[in-house]
């Protein structure tokens, strides 16, 4: 550790803030949790050094039988925790894990049916400012006005319209649980390609809370820092017959060398899934987005869909009058961090926003539970319904640090760097 604040002071500092802005405040942004330090230190590794493209047996440099052991141990771990054939465990993002199945199975200007951004989706499904909506003739597919649940009927008259090539499942802020037998009843109608992007929901994928699309979708991808609880990265399960075009995408297609000190902490990651303590880390997210949502709900706000079946909520905050834009800031200054979402049918740009969205795997990690949330919801509504008021904002800043000192985060490493910065005389 004294390496760093050796070499460069500043990047230290840096880590430094960041360590305290973690460990003292709400983390309630639904996309991001915090990894074990088993996990840190494999991505923190000597695996950074190596080079290793291609496959585990099959590389193009030498060297690579230590890197091996860890993209093997990745790939064999994913396919027990998820019944899967065949896993490339190599993609950099969940983005890349997209763009990797999008060419394997389709051609630029081929037509796709993806869920609308501001209905829940996710940019890599086809958003006209992303690569897919860029590449690829995309059909925007969304949710009922009436229950703000996906629209079937809508998306099979869609499908038998434009007769896509592929259809994508998947959100990154949808509340409800992912009917992946109905999008295959209607692939199946038009003779197209099923892809489910579990990037969210890996987590309750793996421990049976929610139905899982392996054998119901050709290509499922995901990305292994949300709910799974690992490093940011992602990766692709296919059956064994779709391995050897998919892989071939992968590397050389769209990615060099592999990240090989990442692909280790996925190994890390998927192995701590395992246990059986994780399934209970995974009902215990669950009951905490119930919770919340229940809570805000109480306290005036309109959850979007009317709750949540899964680790996050969408939060219509029309009620109170307020943006998104408007109450993330808010929030951010208490000590409580949400990210500013749009709501399906939003009359504001997405830069401002009618919604939050907020989410319970990261303060799970922590080990909050139901009174904890109850809590939280509380400290939320309070800060909404006296937004310009400076004073409950503080209020409940001091309310937030009490809470966080209950349930500490990467103590030792924060008292660490704290003390170097302190032998320094540098303020963080």
């Amino acid at each position: 550790m004294s390496h760093l604040w050796e070499v460069d002071a500043d990047v230290a500092a840096a880590v430094l803030g960041e360590i305290r802005r973690q460990s003292e405040t709400l983390e309630l942004i639904a996309s991001e949790n915090f990894v074990s330090e088993a996990v840190l230190e494999a991505v923190g590794s000597v695996m950074t050094n190596k080079y290793a493209e291609g496959y585990p047996g099959r590389r193009y440099y030498g060297g690579c039988q230590y890197v091996d052991v860890g993209e093997s141990l990745a790939i064999e771990r994913a396919k027990k925790l998820f019944g899967a054939e065949h896993v490339n465990a190599q993609p950099h993002s969940g983005t890349q894990a997209n763009m990797a199945v999008y060419f394997t199975v389709m051609e630029p200007g081929d037509t796709m049916l993806g869920m609308n951004l501001s209905h829940g989706g996710h940019l890599s499904h086809g958003h006209p400012i992303n690569f897919s909506g860029k590449y690829f003739n995309v059909v925007q597919y969304g949710v009922r006005e009436d229950d703000e649940t996906v629209d079937f009927d809508a998306l099979r008259k869609l499908a038998h319209e434009h007769k896509p090539k592929l259809v994508m499942v998947g959100a990154s802020a949808y509340p409800r649980v992912l009917d992946f037998t109905r999008f295959r009843e209607i692939c199946d109608e038009v003779e197209a390609v099923l892809v489910a992007d579990i990037a969210h929901i890996a987590g309750l994928v793996a421990t049976g809370l929610h139905p899982t699309p392996i054998g119901i979708a050709e290509y499922v991808t995901t990305t292994t820092h949300k709910t799974l609880r690992g490093p940011r990265a992602g990766m692709i399960m296919c059956n064994e017959e779709l391995a050897k075009d998919l892989d071939r995408v992968v590397f050389p297609g769209i990615q060099g060398g592999p990240l090989m000190h990442v692909i280790a902490a996925k190994a890390v990651c998927l192995a701590e899934a395992l246990k059986p303590e994780f399934k209970e880390y995974q009902k215990q997210i669950v009951a905490n987005a119930a919770t919340l949502a229940a809570r805000l709900a109480e306290n005036g706000l309109r959850i979007v869909s009317g709750g949540t079946d899964t680790h996050l909520m969408l939060v219509d905050l029309r009620p109170f009058g307020l943006t998104g834009k408007v109450a993330e800031k808010r929030l951010e200054e208490a000590g409580i961090t949400v990210n500013k979402n749009t709501i399906p049918f939003d009359p504001q740009k997405p830069f401002v926003t009618s919604g939050v969205r907020i989410g319970t795997p990261a303060l799970t990690t922590r080990g909050m539970k139901e009174p904890e949330m109850e809590a939280i919801g509380d400290m939320i509504a309070r800060v909404l319904k006296n937004i310009e008021d400076d004073a409950v904002v503080a209020e409940v800043r001091a309310e937030v640090g009490e809470l966080c000192e209950r349930f500490p985060l990467y103590a030792q490493m924060k008292a660490r760097y704290a003390a170097e910065a302190e032998k320094r005389g540098m303020k963080v």
